[in-house]
């Protein structure tokens, strides 16, 4: 049972937590006549033995067995009864002293959630955000879609941007720098401008001398080197759009090309709905943290620090000290930290839940938008975090920002 509380801080509590002695004796007593149907001594038949062997056999075994029960069961209803949710596992104070038949006493502290006094989110104005489908957007995805669908053809024409160019090629300034049969698309790749200027214009078995000038941010083993390349180039390839016609829209399962022009501007409304409305949604998130100041747990912060550097370091491309940036991005943490807390406290207040069917729904979302399978998503993120707790907060997030915006005021914007 809880003792006493005590406020470590507004966000962490110590908590003083007692066990009756008649309550562990009780369990450990229930654990030995268990021992003692399954134990076996010589002279004795199952179940016979005397107690005192038993206990002396498999005591501490029980006792442990007992600790391992209790104390989660009397954890959880002392923070039911100091009306506490945390955010972070406890921290014993000090180690206890376990003795049969005298209770048992612990004390530790555990960082909470924070209390919101007089929280209240209907009625927020937001303001609407205009959604239009222009005709220029529809033709550049037509555009896209066509792109991705374009052949590669041998010619004997000259090398323009866009095209792939096969090359063999040797660095001057260093004779084991060399690649055959490396494929190069003109404009784009690892390669700066002037090396691209280098290609241009030339064709099928001509061969050129071409300097560059790598940056040293460039993701390329030549990066912060200027180097003259002796190139040869084995083949130009030039790329052939599909025409954007009936016939491309069947072969993407549509019966005309009125039909693919119609879904894609459904696509591109259904996107910038989206967007509205988690405009929207960031408006009216944006307004609570500013109607509310609240201490924040370490523990979330320090986490969501955690997350942000474990992206940045993913990318590799900040040379920044763990330091230096874990100092800037303190603040924003702090306010995402916040951000989820309001979230998880006006989700509290109205008994939002995600069930087992929109959890399943949700990982089917994900499989269709990056096309894999529902179980890979499974596996991705029972790899990456060992559950998957992460995408059932993320849908109740969602869940409660699509509340909140149900109960917002919509005016029109400037």
């Amino acid at each position: 049972m809880l003792k006493t509380v005590e406020d470590v801080s507004t966000t962490k509590k110590r908590l003083k937590i007692e066990i009756p002695a008649d309550t562990i004796e009780s369990e450990v007593r229930k654990g030995l006549k268990e021992a003692q149907k399954q134990a076996k001594f010589p002279g004795f038949r199952p179940g016979k033995a005397p107690m005192t062997m038993v206990e002396k056999k498999f005591g501490r075994e029980v006792e442990a067995d007992v600790l391992e029960k209790l104390l989660p069961r009397y954890y959880t209803e002392a923070l039911k009864a100091a009306d506490v949710k945390p955010v972070s596992k406890p921290v014993m104070e000090e180690q206890f002293d376990f003795k049969r038949n005298e209770p048992l006493t612990m004390t530790l502290t555990v960082e909470v959630m924070p209390k919101v006094e007089n929280l209240t989110y209907e009625g927020i104005t937001v303001k609407e955000v205009p959604v239009e489908v222009k005709e220029d957007e529809v033709d550049d995805v037509l555009k896209n879609i066509t792109g991705e669908r374009a052949t590669y053809e041998s010619t004997d024409d000259a090398a323009v941007a866009g095209d792939l160019v096969t090359i063999d090629y040797t660095v001057k300034e260093d004779g084991t720098a060399a690649a055959k049969d490396a494929v190069v698309k003109v404009g784009s790749g690892p390669y700066p401008q002037d090396f691209f200027d280098g290609l241009t214009g030339r064709k099928k078995d001509e061969s050129a001398e071409v300097t560059a000038d790598f940056p040293a941010d460039m993701q390329s083993p030549f990066a912060g080197r200027k180097l003259t390349f002796d190139v040869t180039v084995k083949e130009v390839k030039k790329r052939t759009l599909p025409a954007l016609d009936d016939e491309l829209a069947k072969d993407l399962g549509l019966e005309s090309l009125a039909q693919l022009k119609e879904r894609v501007r459904e696509n591109i409304l259904a996107s910038k709905t989206r967007g509205a409305e988690f405009a929207k949604q960031r408006e009216i998130l944006d307004k609570l943290l500013g109607m509310y100041s609240f201490d924040v747990p370490e523990s979330m912060i320090g986490s969501e620090v955690a997350r942000i550097m474990g992206e940045i370091r993913a990318a590799g491309k900040d040379p920044r000290s763990d330091e230096e940036i874990m100092t800037e991005l303190k603040p924003h943490a702090e306010q995402s930290a916040k951000a989820s807390i309001l979230l998880e406290l006006i989700g509290d207040k109205e008994a939002v839940a995600v069930s087992e069917e929109e959890l399943k729904e949700e990982i089917l979302s994900l499989a269709q938008r990056y096309y894999i399978s529902p179980e890979n998503v499974i596996k991705y993120y029972m790899t990456r975090d060992g559950s998957l707790e992460g995408v059932k907060h993320t849908l109740y997030e969602k869940k409660v920002l699509n509340l909140l915006l149900s109960k917002a005021t919509t005016e029109k914007g400037d």
